[in-house]
This record gives C-alpha cells, sequence and structure tokens, in this order.
C-alpha cells in the first residue's frame, strides 16, 4: 500500500526563536510536549480535533490551549474512545456546552461499556492478516465501517476481538467483503439494541435528571451518586442480556437448519423410494 502524508508540508525549520505570544509553540515543539508525532498533529488538525494554529506568514504558532486539548484527547484515546467519538465531545464543548456535563455524571454515563484494545497495524501487517483481500474496496468498507482509522502511517483497529474474529473467519474461507458487510449488519443491530437499552434508563432512571437539566437546575451530589451507581449496575446487566439472546438465537438458528437439513433428506429418499417402486 502506497503511504500517504497527511496535509501541507511544514515549512523548513528555521533557528528556534520565542514566539510573540506567551506560550506559543511551533509545531514541532507542541507535538514534543504532547508526547505525540509531527504526523500525529497533522492528522489531528485534519480531522478539525485542534482549532487551527495562528499564523504569522509561513509559521504556524499554537498555545497552550492546544496543548490541553492534545492531552484531552490522549485521555479520552486511553479511556477507549474512538476519534470520531472524540471529535462530537469536542464539537459540543467548541459550542459552548460543558464537557463535563456532556460526559455525564463525572464521566460515567460515557465510560467505555466494551473491554476493545484498540490494535495498531502496518500496512505490512494489516496485509499480513488479510492476504489479497486486502484490496482498495475492503480499505475503504473498513474505514466506512469505524473498524479502521488511519493514524499516520498506520492503521489503527477498533478492536482487538473483531480483528481477530476477522481474520480467522477469511482464514477459514468467508471473503473479507462478506465479513465485512456481515458487519455493517451487525453493528446495525447493536446500534438498535444501544438506543434500545439507552431509552430505558433515559426514561425510567434519567427522566427527572433531563427535566431538570433542561430547566437549568443543578444537580444533587448525592442524586448524582445513586444515578452513578445504578448506571454501573446496569452495564452488565445489558450485556448479559445481549449474550443471552444471542446465545439462544443462535441455538434456535442451528436447531432450524439442522430440521430443514433432515427434512431435504427425507424428501430426497422418500422420492428416491418412489422411483424405485415404479420401475419395479
Amino acid at each position: 500500500m502506497a503511504k500517504q502524508t497527511h496535509g501541507d508540508p511544514e515549512p523548513p525549520a528555521e533557528p528556534d526563536t520565542p514566539g510573540p505570544g506567551p506560550h506559543e509553540y511551533r509545531m514541532a515543539d507542541l507535538a514534543k510536549a504532547a508526547g505525540i508525532t509531527v504526523r500525529t498533529l497533522r492528522f489531528y488538525r485534519e480531522r478539525k480535533l485542534i482549532p487551527p494554529p495562528r499564523r504569522e506568514g509561513r509559521i504556524a504558532w499554537y498555545n497552550e490551549h492546544h496543548l490541553a486539548r492534545l492531552r484531552t484527547i490522549a485521555g479520552l484515546l486511553d479511556r477507549g474512545h474512538t476519534l470520531g467519538g472524540i471529535a462530537e465531545l469536542l464539537s459540543a464543548f467548541d459550542n459552548g456546552r460543558d464537557v463535563g456535563e456532556l460526559l455525564g455524571l463525572e464521566g460515567t454515563l460515557v465510560a467505555p461499556w466494551s473491554e476493545e484494545t484498540p490494535v495498531r497495524l502496518t500496512p505490512e501487517e494489516l496485509a499480513d492478516h488479510f492476504k489479497d483481500d486486502v484490496t482498495p474496496e475492503n480499505l475503504s468498507a473498513s474505514l466506512d465501517i469505524g473498524y479502521l482509522a488511519v493514524d499516520g502511517d498506520e492503521f489503527v483497529h477498533i478492536s482487538r476481538r473483531l480483528l481477530d474474529a476477522s481474520t480467522e473467519l477469511v482464514a477459514n474461507g468467508v471473503p473479507l467483503a462478506a465479513v465485512l458487510e456481515a458487519g455493517r449488519e451487525v453493528r446495525a443491530h447493536a446500534d438498535a439494541m444501544a438506543d434500545l437499552f439507552i431509552s430505558v434508563i433515559r426514561t425510567h432512571v434519567l427522566s427527572d435528571v433531563l427535566t431538570r437539566a433542561a430547566a437549568g437546575d443543578p444537580l444533587d451530589p448525592t442524586e448524582i451518586a445513586r444515578i452513578t451507581r445504578t448506571v454501573e449496575k446496569l452495564r452488565p446487566i445489558s450485556k448479559g442480556i445481549v449474550d443471552a439472546e444471542l446465545s439462544m438465537a443462535m441455538d434456535r438458528r442451528v436447531r432450524a437448519e439442522l430440521e430443514s437439513w433432515h427434512r431435504g433428506r427425507d424428501e430426497g429418499n422418500d422420492e428416491a423410494d418412489r422411483g424405485g417402486s415404479r420401475i419395479a
């Protein structure tokens, strides 16, 4: 796969001089302070995860706000949020909403419900997983679904378990295109289930909070603690319901397939017996 360079190239380095404003950084200095690469910083800038820098001629100047934003992004990534979800949070923040309020109840409501571990892959490592199935069409589908994101010269897969499952399916003869199409359908059903659970929580757990928040009333700390505990209890309950229902659905589907196979075999045998009787 050809490597891509994100963004316009930074002007050639000039002698280090302090910016005209207090606590301002050039791109390389900001990246170093944030503990990321310049390429990653360019990627964040292109995704509008950070605001544009101040320009002075050909020099871009970044400030403490940019550094704080980068540290926020790093913290949310560590907690398992996707770049798309982070972009939504930061967009809401930039539009004047309180990020703490958006995160909800001291961050509990949007703390990751999954235990998925993202996986960084070079293009070569991605090809090792899927061989000749790594085509522009499949890559585009993976990016569209959200299984993959691009970070500099590398890919980030959202889930080690999904990556391993996809690799195993392809190794057993299922085309990657079929795996991705199935993944798209599973994602739609999973979103529908999540909508159902959130609707139940919103209606029966948070209705009073949402009503008061809409009226501008502050939340009582005791009430916040109670709701936080309730939501924490709902996490394993929702997962258990989905796992139980999926397991039973698979049992029903397998039994139906076996019964269909037996019926087809019996009908075939009956037809063969009738044919034999006519010949006799």
